[in-house]
């Protein structure tokens, strides 16, 4: 027995399909219902804070009214007037710990960049006490960050361990350049282990066939690294290099801790917010908090821009990227040269 729907026939057991249109929408609906708890957390925890900043750094510090000569005891509306004084009146200051925030996030990510990416290598091998290893690696991340500027304050001291390899005394915790390569060591000490282990998460991803294809062509270990490991994980080498640099920018207790306050040399935008916050003038350290934040978000635009680190994992929904699309043709490129090769070479 068939039925007749929309001049079309269909059996009259089988059940009518839902409109598209409606399938549809009951997708949104639990897709909004699921995301819902997330997106309110994310509101609550990120979205309220800064819309309150914004508004702190609008006012004042309570004190003398010079219009009335009496002393106002809540927080005068002064508009801009916050951001101007950084830019006028501590100009040379702020721009000093500009100039700091830039060089310690490129002056430690490079390092740590490289050091971790040669302990993840370590941690992919097969090795007997893989676990061991791996563990040993990772102990300096776990330290927390003031725990670890005490510690390295120690060894920095005038009579520590530092000093007892050098034939002249330094004093690293002082002023200048050697306090910067003190802080520069600690947190590559510190911080190299987590992007090792967000560089072993990308190299666990890569097929072991790739290896051995490329072992077959007559590849060395270096040249597997340079054509088959490097591009295959640069997704997400990019991604742990985003995470860090965001992460150098705000800067704050590990200076802090290691060299200490109003130390120009070491003296970064979050450590002027957090002296002004302790002076109580609340309305200039949101002021600095609000440059630092749109600093950051544009340094991190103009990175996603140029090496296209896929945060959110688009490339898992839209097919390969044009990282991925790249290293397929550094790969097959690699592969084709590998088969030129003459057998001696090959054999080599």
């Amino acid at each position: 027995m068939t039925a007749v729907v929309h001049g079309k026939t269909r059996s009259a057991g089988t059940p009518a399909r839902p409109p598209v249109r409606q399938s549809w929408h009951n997708e949104g609906r639990l897709a909004l219902t699921l995301l819902a708890p997330g997106v309110l957390v994310m509101v609550v925890v990120i979205v309220l804070p800064i819309l309150e900043t914004i508004r702190q750094s609008l006012f004042g510090a309570p004190g003398l009214d010079p219009a009335t000569g009496f002393v106002n005891e809540t927080e005068p509306f002064v508009a801009l007037a916050n951001y101007t004084d950084i830019f006028s009146s501590t100009g040379e200051r702020f721009w000093r710990a500009l100039g700091n925030t830039s060089f310690f996030a490129v002056a430690t990510v490079v390092p740590e960049t490289i050091i971790g990416v040669g302990m993840a290598l370590i941690m992919n091998q097969a090795l007997r006490a893989r676990a061991l290893v791996r563990v040993a690696i990772l102990i300096p991340w776990a330290i927390p960050t003031a725990l670890s500027g005490v510690l390295w304050g120690w060894i920095f001291s005038a009579n520590g361990v530092a000093n007892a390899f050098l034939p002249t005394q330094v004093l690293w915790t002082s002023d200048g350049f050697a306090a910067q390569l003190a802080v520069i060591m600690a947190d590559t000490w510190k911080t190299a282990p987590f992007l090792a282990l967000l560089v072993l998460a990308g190299l666990q991803t890569i097929p072991v066939e790739v290896y051995e294809a490329a072992r077959v062509d007559g590849a060395g270990p270096w040249r597997r690294f340079i054509g088959v490991t490097l591009p295959l994980v640069r997704p997400a080498l990019v991604v742990a290099i985003l995470f860090r640099m965001l992460d150098a920018l705000r800067m704050f207790d590990l200076p802090y801790v290691l060299i200490g306050p109003r130390k120009s040399s070491v003296e970064t935008i979050s450590m002027l917010a957090q002296d002004e916050a302790a002076a109580l003038r609340y309305g200039s350290a949101a002021a600095y908090a609000i440059i630092l934040f749109l600093y950051i978000f544009l340094i991190a635009f103009v990175f996603v821009r140029m090496f296209g680190a896929d945060v959110l994992g688009a490339r898992d929904r839209v097919g390969p990227t044009r990282a991925e699309r790249r290293a397929a043709k550094a790969n097959a490129r690699f592969i084709a040269a590998a088969s030129a090769a003459s057998p001696k070479e090959t054999l080599r």
